[in-house]
């Protein structure tokens, strides 16, 4: 049977042809796998990737996280006082200039990364693509974030 002019007018609004649904689930997927690793550190995933950001400049502004994250100041500041409050990081204002709040890694934050060390490993296996298919869908991804700002 033929489609009617009508079923096609609402193609666009099928749920199969959206690339968005299949991005937010798989993220969403993906993020649930980290929990059983990351709930042992104490940490959510947010937290998780804020801490990576960390563990690689060891300080940064609120800013500049946000920006590397993709989160607003909104979203990253419970994870911040969150991470603060169990030692992770210290937060302060600028010396330079007061409207800016920098963060900095502690001793105990950059402990934490050795015990986070297996947690891409484990995750990294759950994923079932091979090496190729993942830089590929890497590289995409990143595409598409670049189109987006």
């Amino acid at each position: 049977m033929a489609k009617s002019r009508t079923d096609c007018k609402y193609d666009a609004l099928k749920l199969e042809n959206q690339l968005c649904f299949p991005l937010y689930a798989a993220s969403r997927e993906v993020v649930k796998r980290y929990r059983p690793y990351l709930e042992p550190l104490g940490l959510t995933y947010t937290q998780y990737i804020a801490m990576m950001v960390f563990w690689e400049q060891r300080k940064c502004s609120v800013k500049e996280l946000g920006e590397k994250l993709y989160l607003d100041s909104g979203t990253l500041t419970p994870v911040l006082k969150s991470l603060e409050a169990k030692g992770f990081v210290r937060r302060y204002r600028s010396a330079e200039d007061e409207r800016v709040l920098l963060v900095e890694l502690t001793d105990a934050g950059e402990k934490l990364r050795e015990e986070a060390l297996e947690v891409p490993v484990h995750v990294g296996g759950c994923v079932k693509l091979e090496q190729e298919e993942a830089a590929t869908l890497y590289g995409l991804l990143y595409k598409l974030l670049g189109g987006l700002e």
